[in-house]
């Protein structure tokens, strides 16, 4: 009887290991076709986001709505990912009233409780003009902290192609 508890001991350890390489491999597969951890890389979503930030990203059935926070990649602007909010999907109208600070879709002033500051009506950020009636297939995003962001505004990033999306922020994961 003595005998057969090391062996016993041992077939638990051995089952105990399968156990965790097989969580383990799960925990890979997910992480590598359903969700991604990207860190924020700058201050253009403060105060939604800050620099430093961990989120989970996912792209499973997604497809862009206004208000979204989303992850994409556009090389010929930088070959970082970049992270902002959709402020207009296709076929909706984006109009920037720069001398008070506004944001309008489809005529309708934006509520913005989440942006850092209204547009600083004496710094014009970006070069395109407006009203701009974003096409099929693409998104206008816009950082949350509107004075210190690079985003559809400016033509050398511009309005946004869906496919150049990786995903969407599920949640902040640390801090």
């Amino acid at each position: 009887m003595e005998q057969s508890q090391p062996a016993a001991r041992g077939q638990s350890l051995l089952e105990w290991y399968e156990a965790l390489i097989s969580a383990a491999l799960v925990l890979v597969l997910v992480f590598s076709f359903f969700f991604r951890i990207i860190q924020v890389d700058g201050e253009s979503m403060v105060p939604t986001l800050e620099n430093g930030d961990k989120l989970v990203v996912s792209d499973v059935f997604y497809k862009p709505k206004q208000g979204d926070i989303v992850i994409f990649r556009k090389d010929e602007y930088k070959p970082e990912a970049l992270v902002k909010r959709v402020i207009a999907t296709e076929g909706q109208t984006v109009e920037i009233d720069f001398d008070r600070g506004r944001v309008y879709v489809d005529g309708e002033l934006l509520d913005e409780p989440y942006i850092a500051e209204k547009i600083d009506t004496l710094t014009r950020m970006g070069d395109l003009s407006y009203p701009q009636t974003i096409p099929e297939g693409c998104v206008f995003v816009m950082g949350d902290n509107r004075n210190n962001s690079t985003d559809s505004r400016d033509s050398r990033l511009g309005i946004v192609d869906e496919r150049c999306i990786l995903g969407h922020v599920l949640r902040v994961v640390f801090p």
